[in-house]
């Protein structure tokens, strides 16, 4: 029997950076405080979702993953608290700048980098203008408490990542986010349950949990503004969400697994016997056509 409690957080974000970190700390804190193992904090968790608009001076919020402030403090804090902690930050690399997460093990060490894979582009989502498409490939990290991949935001959108992350050997797939309303010119739409079926669809077909961790608020652009969704959750390996947040109130939520239970019910099942790769190559082209 291998136990794990996995955690969701969610809270709003304002200007004040290191208000921000510190409110993503005292969740963690809490979280540990209910048994939790591994602590998942929403995407670009330092500041207010600055994607909504092009602006240069945004460039400015970047730091390099080495000697990196904020994975330094976030590391302190996962030793002191003996939980494995995946942090997201805006990373600056030479010329390039990366949407990026450090695995941070129960030990402080920093076990690796992963760069988002899928950039958005839209109304309220300019990603593109910010971040290069990652170059790190899927990856899945052996911490102490179970092996573990992670997506961000706009990967969850794309079930090859799941599923890449699965072969390799994920136990548990954590997704931190920034979603919410979608600003004009797009019609009224609140995808909020989309959202969340699209990653309980992950959890079902690969047979493993899953954890999402949004952020909540009305946060303002030049352009327009964004309400953000919250529901924040932890699905179980059947994509049955077992535990949630609102979508308005900040805080934390924890679910429990035993990995060794999930494991041998993932096999039984047969989702990775029964697969057929020899006929997937129409999915390494963007045409559908065989590669």
């Amino acid at each position: 029997m291998r136990s794990v409690t996995l955690a969701a957080s969610q809270f709003a974000c304002s200007w004040d950076r290191k208000a921000n970190i510190a409110k993503a700390k005292d969740l963690v804190r809490a979280a540990a405080a209910k048994g939790a193992n591994v602590v998942l904090v929403q995407e670009l968790f330092e500041t207010p979702y600055f994607c909504q608009d092009q602006l240069a001076d945004h460039f400015a919020l970047a730091a390099p993953f080495e000697g990196n402030p904020l994975i330094a403090e976030m590391a302190e804090l996962a030793k002191s608290l003996n939980v494995v902690l995946p942090v997201s930050f805006f990373e600056q690399a030479g010329r390039a700048h990366f949407n990026s997460l450090a695995m941070v093990d129960a030990d402080g060490k920093v076990l690796g980098l992963y760069r988002k894979s899928h950039i958005p582009d839209g109304p309220g989502y300019q990603e593109k203008f910010y971040f290069t498409p990652g170059d790190t490939g899927f990856k899945v990290w052996k911490t102490r408490f179970g092996t573990f991949g992670v997506g961000i935001c706009w990967d969850q959108w794309f079930p090859e990542g799941a599923r890449a992350m699965a072969l390799m050997g994920a136990e548990a797939l954590f997704y931190p986010t920034a979603i919410g309303t979608e600003p004009p010119p797009s019609p009224p739409v609140d995808s909020r349950d989309h959202w969340r079926r699209v990653m309980q669809g992950h959890a079902g077909a690969n047979y493993v949990p899953l954890v999402a961790s949004n952020r909540i608020g009305k946060e303002k652009g030049q352009a327009g503004e964004i309400t953000f969704y919250g529901s924040s959750f932890v699905a179980g390996p059947t994509g049955e969400i077992v535990a949630e947040l609102d979508r308005t109130n900040e805080g934390v939520v924890t679910a429990t697994f035993d990995l060794d239970e999930v494991a041998k019910m993932r096999a039984s099942w047969g989702l990775f016997r029964d697969r057929r790769p020899e006929l997937y190559g129409s999915l390494r082209g963007h045409d559908g056509s065989p590669r």
